[in-house]
């Protein structure tokens, strides 16, 4: 199977912005990608963090929505929005949300962010609780390919990264990582974190990203990688705006499994 993410510099117009990530999917659905993976926040990356309350949809009906559902039937493609914002009952706060639209136009999975992202470093100050809600459940999804394999797929928006046991308890072949990492934490950490979490579960993990200086002179790290169950890294993009498409293969995945039986081997 062929699974593709989509890297974006997102700016401050969400149909700018959608214009943009249809483009990118197109690429993607050209070189064959079934499974495709836009970044967090491709809708908008705003001038300040209460933008994105301006912009909330009701979970089932929105423009953002929209877009999705009909570019996933338009491509015959399976599609993991990044994140949008969907409303809460509080209107001071939304749900940093990743929809996976199938190749029907169907939303059949929706994850809501768990782990909210907070930074001081006395230059850079960020506090995603501010105007997020916080998720409560982890997602997952299964993916039936033209290869005659059924994947499980798990997941994850961003900060989520940084926490081990939700991704080992998803228990998944593939896992996604939709993200909008600064450049001071990405520079740091984000490379080894996704390798990390590839190799502890045996499983190939897929990040867009958003990735580099943003109408708001916010810099985004990028990177955007497709890692393999063995930690291998199988494609990436820098910066700017790209695609990256590689294959998942059931047989390397079933090596790596059957080679180094960790998963089987688990009691905490």
């Amino acid at each position: 199977m062929k699974m593709a993410a989509i890297q974006m510099v997102s700016g401050t117009s969400v149909e700018h912005n959608l214009v943009h990530a249809g483009e990118l999917l197109e690429r993607a659905a050209a070189q064959g990608a079934e499974l495709t993976v836009l970044p967090e926040y491709f809708c908008l990356m705003g001038l300040q963090d209460t933008d994105k309350l301006k912009i909330q949809e009701q979970f089932g009906n929105g423009p953002i929505q929209d877009f999705l559902r009909q570019r996933a039937q338009k491509l015959g493609m399976w599609i993991v929005g990044g994140t949008l914002p969907l409303a809460t009952i509080d209107a001071a706060r939304a749900r940093n949300s990743s929809l996976t639209f199938d190749p029907s136009g169907q939303c059949v999975a929706r994850y809501d962010k768990i782990h909210l992202f907070r930074f001081d470093n006395g230059q850079e100050s960020y506090d995603e609780s501010c105007v997020l809600e916080r998720g409560a459940h982890p997602v997952t999804f299964d993916v039936p390919s033209i290869d005659g394999n059924t994947y499980r797929i798990g997941m994850s928006i961003c900060y989520d990264l940084r926490f081990p046991e939700l991704y080992r308890n998803l228990k998944a072949d593939i896992l996604l990582v939709p993200s909008a990492f600064t450049f001071t934490t990405g520079q740091a950490h984000w490379e080894i974190l996704l390798r990390a979490r590839a190799i502890e579960n045996l499983a190939y993990v897929l990040a867009s990203a958003q990735g580099g200086v943003h109408e708001n002179s916010r810099r985004t790290w990028g990177h955007s990688m497709i890692v393999g169950p063995w930690g291998q890294i199988l494609g990436e993009q820098a910066e700017g705006s790209g695609v990256v498409v590689t294959d998942v293969d059931e047989r390397t995945l079933q090596l790596a499994r059957s080679r180094l039986p960790a998963l089987k081997h688990v009691v905490l």
